[in-house]
């Protein structure tokens, strides 16, 4: 598995290790688990907004 290095303020780090130890897990795990739930919710944005901007074309162009 790959590494990575992020800088982040450090009160926000140990929000971040608090949800963890909270949650039972370790810090990379949750971190990952935030942004495949970013990187799904973006993805079902623009799935939404194309969809939409698909319906005023097609009413434009009716």
């Amino acid at each position: 598995m790959a590494r990575v290095l992020i800088s982040m303020p450090e009160d926000f780090l140990n929000r971040i290790d608090e949800v963890a130890e909270g949650e039972n897990r370790t810090r990379s795990e949750l971190i990952r688990e935030a942004l495949r739930t970013y990187m799904y919710k973006s993805r079902v944005k623009s799935s939404a907004m194309a969809t939409k901007n698909a319906a005023i074309l097609e009413a434009l162009l009716d």
